[in-house]
């Protein structure tokens, strides 16, 4: 039996990492979980949780998956990068050097990648570093969405209003849950729409507060907690702002209205006024062509595969790394301080965040 490790720093961690769980699980072998930085909270009992670093040394894992940036270089086994979202940067552009999304730490034997431009570049860079491989497997996150059996327009029924998911990131340059408010709390209660609605874990719990007060009968409040994925595919058209979550949406082959984004482009149809928000959901509702086809080539850019099997392709392309690519690799640089700064890190999350 084999076992695998999840380092778990952030609250999104989870969705990403559970479609890689069940695929360990399905090959009948065995994964852990270690939590630090963020709340252990929303592990199941089913799901194996490691609590110090003495546990996670004695489990002795061959791979450790992570979807963030760090993750401590001692800890056993190979580290697989699988990523916290796709190649995208605050422009609206696909990523380019100069984007965390590609910046080379020292931390990981094998980056898992998204689609072709991204793993062309990883490759480059693999070339030049000579201490890791790169899989073109696609993002594990979005199995369950492509998985889906209905994607595309949902056919109301009669008397069924439309779903709206609304989202907003937190910083206070590019959220629109401050403007927004009084217009979605507006539109639930018009009886013409339904809403959905989360917002970020950072979000000023001022105006968190306020969107948990507009629950009602045609508005549910998600907390950030919760897994979204599987509500996800509940909604007709997703409002936003400049959230990656939007791109997620997307896969369902259903359009995303924004308020004043930052990652512009003919894939959304975008208001910068509070009074034209319904016309604009209005009009997405209608499916345009332009726009679902815009919708479409994005996320052929963003995701190479839908067949919902990436987090297959992850598990493979860590044995492959074993057979085929680990003894061929160069030894990673020393990084001494930046080693120290991880232990440093860790000791500090592991405090505020006592599992």
């Amino acid at each position: 039996m084999k076992k695998y490790l999840f380092f778990v720093n952030q609250p999104y961690s989870y969705s990403i990492l559970r479609p890689l769980q069940e695929e360990i699980w399905k090959r009948g072998d065995e994964v852990a979980w270690f939590v630090a930085g963020c709340t252990a909270a929303p592990l199941r009992p089913d799901e194996k949780h490691l609590k110090t670093v003495a546990e996670v040394m004695e489990y002795n894992a061959i791979a450790t998956f992570v979807p963030g940036d760090w993750v401590p270089y001692f800890f056993p086994g190979i580290k697989v990068e699988v990523f916290h979202g796709m190649a995208r940067n605050k422009r609206g552009h696909s990523s380019e050097d100069e984007s965390d999304h590609y910046r080379i730490r020292g931390w990981f034997d094998l980056y898992c990648t998204h689609a072709e431009r991204d793993t062309a570049k990883f490759r480059e860079l693999a070339e030049k570093h000579q201490h890791f491989s790169v899989a073109h497997t696609g993002w594990p996150k979005l199995d369950p969405l492509l998985s889906q059996p209905m994607r595309g327009q949902r056919q109301l029924e009669e008397g069924d209003l439309p779903v709206v998911f609304y989202a907003s990131t937190f910083s206070r340059s590019v959220t629109s849950a401050p403007d927004l408010v009084e217009k979605i709390g507006e539109l639930s209660r018009s009886g013409r729409w339904r809403f959905i609605v989360t917002l970020h874990p950072k979000m000023d719990p001022e105006i968190v507060d306020q969107y948990r007060k507009l629950a009602g009968e045609n508005l549910r409040f998600v907390e950030s907690d919760e897994d979204l994925l599987p509500i996800l595919p509940e909604a007709d058209v997703m409002l936003c702002d400049t959230s990656s979550i939007m791109f997620e949406f997307m896969f369902l082959d259903r359009p995303v209205v924004t308020y004043r984004t930052k990652m512009p482009g003919p894939y959304l149809v975008d208001v910068d006024d509070v009074g034209e928000v319904e016309s604009a959901l209005t009009k997405a509702m209608e499916y345009p062509v332009e726009l679902m086809e815009a919708t479409r080539a994005l996320c052929d850019e963003l995701h190479s595969f839908r067949d919902g099997c990436s987090s297959a392709r992850v598990i493979n392309a860590v044995d492959d790394f074993f057979e085929n690519q680990q003894a061929r690799l160069a030894r990673k640089p020393l990084n001494l301080i930046r080693k120290l700064k991880v232990r440093r890190r860790l000791a500090r999350e592991m405090r505020l965040n006592p599992f």
